[in-house]
């Protein structure tokens, strides 16, 4: 027999540990809706209603005014509490609508409790308590529904901006993944091209029994170990993708020391600006293969940087070669370029070809120095 007022114990103290953890979040949940706005808001409210119904009444104005920010506040407890417990049946914004209406008599009651010492009869017995209990009442019930469908509508308002900002956030980021991933595949398209181009001009080399075809060799080794760490770089500089062309560049002069001559022209500050890694490689490697491999005597190949007038900036790769083909198509090199330039710079960016005089032809990137624009970008020539 002990046992069973012990088992009734634990189940008592088990039911009320169970149902704390719910009351609590509820409790909480109604504090938090009573906001310093909402509570400013009723409390001016009170205010105005007590100064309105003031000439009416001849008890002092602070009496009065302690009355109305009582009921306000007590409004408010109810709003908040309709929207935390409410049933399932029942809208929530019809169900504190209706909270609020069906408190106002009650608070208004309350309010006059300490005037009639809690006896009901003194407040029927005199006819200016019930004259001024009517039209607190009907006051409060005229403002309150229209300030609780205010404040419900500002709520839906808020919830519906968070939620358009909370799409707009989650879609930036899809969209931010779906462009990381095509880069990324732009960049494994772009590193057999280049490897390929490379090791083909070795094996002309190695074919035709030039004796720089060892130095070059080892040269094209030294320069794949310092090239290949880059090739899946998210970002570089542009000093950093010079050093790399002027390795490439210094390699191909091996291969022909009488047809190929370079300069380059980088401005330090221009030099230290964030950059595409392998892009400018891009451009030089496709002159060479497309400009000077070609002509019959050769040429050279310049590269520069410079600060426009509007602020962006532009790297150029002029060659004296066999110039542009009117009737090539776009290979896959310049292709992929412009499309990771735009991903990586924004839309402004844009790769340019123009047709050198007497004969070659200059590939410029042109980016913004500052964050990427939204301007629409022109698709340039090009050529395989």
């Amino acid at each position: 027999m002990p046992a069973a007022p012990g088992g009734a114990i634990v189940r008592r103290m088990t039911s009320t540990s169970a149902s704390a953890p719910v009351l609590r979040p509820a409790l909480q949940e109604i504090v938090g809706a009573l906001t310093w706005r909402r509570t400013t808001v009723a409390a001016g409210l009170a205010v105005l209603v007590a100064a309105l119904l003031n000439p009416v009444f001849t008890i002092p104005f602070w009496v009065l005014l302690g009355r109305t920010v009582f009921i306000a506040v007590l409004l408010l407890i109810a709003f908040a509490a309709a929207g935390t417990w409410h049933p399932r049946r029942i809208p929530r914004w019809l169900a504190q609508v209706l909270a609020v209406v069906i408190a106002a008599p009650i608070a208004t009651l309350l309010a006059y409790m300490p005037s009639i010492d809690g006896n009901l009869t003194n407040l029927l017995s005199s006819e200016g308590r019930v004259m001024g209990f009517v039209y607190i009442t009907t006051t409060v019930l005229m403002i309150a529904p229209l300030l609780a469908l205010g404040a419900l509508y500002r709520e839906r308002d808020a919830q519906a901006r968070a939620a358009l900002l909370g799409f707009a956030l989650e879609r930036s980021t899809l969209e931010k993944e779906a462009l990381d991933s095509r880069l990324k595949l732009l960049q494994a398209q772009i590193e057999p091209h280049f490897l390929f181009n490379t090791l083909a001009n070795v094996q002309a080399l190695v074919e035709s029994g030039s004796p720089q075809a060892a130095p070059v060799l080892k040269s094209l080794i030294a320069y794949l170990r310092a090239a290949m760490p880059r090739l899946h770089a998210g970002a570089s500089t542009l000093g950093n993708e010079i050093a790399l062309v002027r390795s490439y560049l210094e390699l191909m002069q091996m291969r022909m020391p009488d047809r190929l001559a370079f300069a380059v022209d980088v401005p330090a500050d221009i030099a230290a600006r964030e950059f595409l890694p392998m892009s400018v490689l891009t451009l030089v490697e496709n002159a060479v293969r497309h400009g000077i491999d070609p002509s019959e005597n050769g040429g050279r190949i310049d590269i520069s940087a410079r600060r426009e007038a509007d602020g962006s900036i532009r790297v150029i790769v002029a060659d004296t070669g066999a110039g542009m083909n009117p009737s090539a198509l776009p290979g896959t090199g310049l292709t992929n370029l412009e499309s990771r330039l735009r991903g990586f710079f924004g839309a402004a960016a844009r790769l340019e070809l123009h047709e050198a005089r007497p004969h070659g032809l200059s590939a410029e990137i042109v980016f913004p120095a500052q964050a990427p624009s939204d301007a629409p970008t022109a698709p340039p020539g090009a050529r395989p």
